[in-house]
């Protein structure tokens, strides 16, 4: 117990540092698989045979294939190809284009939810397609998919442990070092879980507070 408080006294600074780059390749990742995987859901649900099947693709790729390989593949297998990147943009481009993959998915649930009759009436009063889509559905599913977006922080925030394999000095980096550098790997690592424990906390009453202001009456999740 000693050494577990010794080492997050002493070594607050190393461990704020790596919290906040944790804490930031996780949102940038987030928020670029956002704006991946909301065109990715629409091209699955209105985008045809064609566009549909490269969505699908995609998806089943970085769904189906572990976080650490697509993360050596952009940080050591590009160099082989002229595409160099450092380890913070490496780790924004795995982490995001992974997070697309569930995004899509969970965006495509919500807009699949939302009654079609909805769209029918939108097309009736004469909204193309594209403007139905913008300003009726889209509206609709972002409140819908605020749980499943809730559980994408949290997880983005435990995947993002397996970025000091790229030498990136985030929590669980820094936790690898005191852990070698004082051999006491229980305190360091103690030390690494509490700190994940206080962030995935704090993002959940975080969450839960904005689904709770954002809900309108009425508005669940409804069958066709």
């Amino acid at each position: 117990m000693q050494d577990i408080i010794y080492l997050l006294v002493q070594h607050y600074p190393e461990f704020l540092h790596g919290t906040w780059i944790t804490i930031n390749v996780s949102i940038v990742g987030l928020a670029l698989g956002m704006l991946m995987g909301l065109p990715l859901a629409i091209m699955r649900i209105y985008g045809g045979k064609r566009l549909n099947k490269i969505a699908e693709l995609y998806i089943g790729f970085f769904r189906g294939t572990p976080l650490l390989v697509q993360l050596f593949l952009i940080y050591y297998g590009l160099p082989e190809i002229g595409l160099t990147f450092n380890q913070m943009t490496a780790a924004y481009i795995a982490m995001g284009l992974n997070s697309a993959a569930y995004q899509a998915e969970y965006f495509r649930g919500a807009i699949v939810s939302i009654r079609h009759s909805q769209m029918m009436a939108a097309r009736a009063i004469g909204m193309n397609k594209f403007k139905a889509i913008l300003f009726i559905i889209l509206p609709q599913a972002f409140r819908l998919v605020i749980p499943s977006w809730a559980n994408e922080a949290i997880g983005m925030i435990r995947a993002s442990s397996v970025l000091f394999l790229i030498a990136l000095p985030d929590v669980m980096g820094v936790g690898k070092i005191l852990s070698a550098r004082y051999f006491t790997p229980l305190a360091a690592y103690t030390d690494v879980a509490l700190i994940y424990i206080v962030i995935i906390f704090f993002l959940g009453f975080l969450f839960n507070k904005l689904e709770k202001r954002l809900r309108i009456p009425g508005l669940d999740v409804e069958l066709k």
